[in-house]
């Protein structure tokens, strides 16, 4: 080993017999001594003088919490749940054992096979009820289930987006409620509590959001405004949905309006060809039932439509067969978007939709989405609900600009639905010749702007302007000037950087 001097940023040779200070391999010494570590359990706090008889700048483990080292006691869903539970399973064993089955083992034997099947799936319901529990440990969520394999969820509340509370139709029976917990980032939703009953439901509901900071702490609540029925909207109220107004607008779809036709055109089919066969009506049946479904959903989940403003917070109510009692933070709204349909123009209607961050887009049932702001309405109510979301902006107010005259080669009836405009706080743009449509994106909610440019648009010298969201869609300012179009992103990025650095 070389004796000379030790080079730059290295340690100069120890003598013989001692130990090497502490410190990171290859670091100039001396080193500073390390942080003292508890040699276990969670991180410690340093206190300047500690309590008598202990020395000054000792370090404590943090606190245990007063339930013990799990926090508070485990708690079970209602005793009612594994009878709704063994419900459903007994509508899944009917809907499995086809009507071939009854004509072959006769309708003794099938009764008996379904009150078998019925009983084991209410057994198995009970069983995952007994071993099935949660509790509150700090600021987690846990939730213990399983017999033969064993699952405890933790869900941080720090990444709770927010605590619905959903009651199916046979819960309404029972008084019964069901808990949803949408968690930011997650693939769907997270830990269903069912069944709970519906204060308990409306009081653990409340604690979450508080412990998640979404709302005040629970105890500050306004009364429900339906006996019985979880409270949905505790702030101050918006606007509610007249049903009335919600029927006719489903009856104005192309669904509804076009089914007399195509009614008219089947039965004449079946007159002139002399064909009444089973198959030949059932399937008549099974395609106008697929027909009418998305209006006869939309009014089911839409009736009774309730919109309120508790804070920060949207509180919305909405369902007839199935209720819900959803919560959206307005801090993660993205876009809002109003919908003219061309029906609804005679009465002067729109419908208005969210696009909000952190709620999963992967789910089967669009209807978990918080995405509904308003079913129906006027301009003037719209023009109220988006000045409460977005503050400053007014809808009636919006004045776009229209793309240059050469956008007619592409659009040659829609032209005059075009139009984009840069505003105070939001970038809106319009699109859509029978359905019109208006996109609004705060400054702040954009995450990228791009300049897309087709075949035909260099050919013409246009292009199209996208400002896109975490949400995933955004706005797009469609067949502007290509020069219009490469300031416009330029602008777009300017606002939504000063808008994100402005508190």
């Amino acid at each position: 080993m070389s004796d000379g001097p030790a080079e730059p940023g290295t340690r100069p040779p120890l003598p013989a017999g001692s130990a090497p200070p502490a410190g990171p391999p290859n670091a100039p010494y001396p080193a500073a001594p390390p942080a003292p570590q508890h040699p276990a359990g969670p991180p410690a706090l340093p206190y300047p003088a500690g309590p008598p008889g202990v020395p000054p700048g000792a370090v404590y483990p943090w606190p245990a919490s007063s339930g013990g080292g799990d926090g508070e006691p485990r708690h079970r869903l209602h005793p009612l749940s594994p009878l709704l539970h063994g419900a459903k399973s007994l509508v899944v064993v009917v809907a499995g054992l086809s009507w071939s089955t009854l004509s072959r083992v006769g309708f003794g034997w099938f009764a008996a096979m379904v009150v078998v099947l019925a009983l084991g799936a209410t057994v198995l319901s009970v069983i995952s009820w007994y071993n099935t529990g949660y509790h509150v440990v700090g600021r987690e969520l846990r939730v213990h289930e399983g017999l033969l394999w064993r699952r405890t969820r933790a869900i941080p509340l720090e990444r709770l987006q927010a605590v619905e509370v959903v009651r199916p139709l046979l819960a309404q029976l029972t008084g019964l409620a069901e808990l949803r917990l949408e968690v930011v980032g997650g693939g769907k939703t997270e830990a269903p509590l069912a069944y709970l009953g519906v204060a308990d439901a409306a009081r653990l509901r409340e604690r979450l959001l508080a412990l998640a900071g979404r709302t005040a702490p629970p105890g500050v609540t306004a009364p429900s405004a339906e006996p019985g029925t979880p409270t949905a909207a505790p702030g101050r109220p918006l606007h509610a949905v007249r049903n009335q107004n919600l029927l006719v607008s489903q009856l104005l779809t192309p669904q509804a309006f076009l089914l007399p036709f195509g009614l008219a055109f089947v039965v004449v089919q079946f007159v002139t060809a002399e064909s009444w066969s089973f198959v030949a009506v059932a399937s008549t049946l099974t395609a106008m039932a697929g027909v009418l479904l998305q209006p006869i959903r939309r009014v089911l989940d839409d009736w009774n439509f309730r919109l309120a403003l508790d804070g920060g917070t949207l509180r919305v109510h909405n369902g007839l067969l199935e209720t819900r009692a959803q919560t959206v933070p307005l801090a993660r709204v993205q876009t809002v978007r109003a919908t003219w349909p061309l029906l609804w123009r005679v009465n002067d209607w729109l419908r208005l939709r969210l696009e909000v961050a952190g709620y999963s887009v992967a789910e089967a049932d669009d209807r978990n989405r918080p995405d509904r702001l308003l079913p129906v309405g006027d301009l003037p109510t719209a023009t109220m609900i988006v000045t409460e979301v977005l503050p400053g902006v007014r809808l009636d107010a919006l004045t776009l600009s229209p793309p240059p005259p050469r956008t007619r080669w592409l659009h040659p009836l829609g032209r005059g639905a075009l139009g984009a405009g840069l505003f105070e706080r939001v970038f809106a743009t319009r699109s859509g010749l029978l359905t019109r449509q208006l996109v609004i994106v705060p400054y702040a909610r954009i995450q990228s702007v791009r300049v897309v440019q087709g075949p035909v648009q260099r050919r013409l010298g246009l292009a199209t302007v996208y400002a896109d969201t975490a949400g995933g869609s955004g706005a797009a300012a469609q067949d502007r000037d290509l020069i219009e179009a490469w300031a416009l992103a330029a602008e777009l990025t300017t606002r939504a950087t000063k808008a994100r650095r402005t508190p």
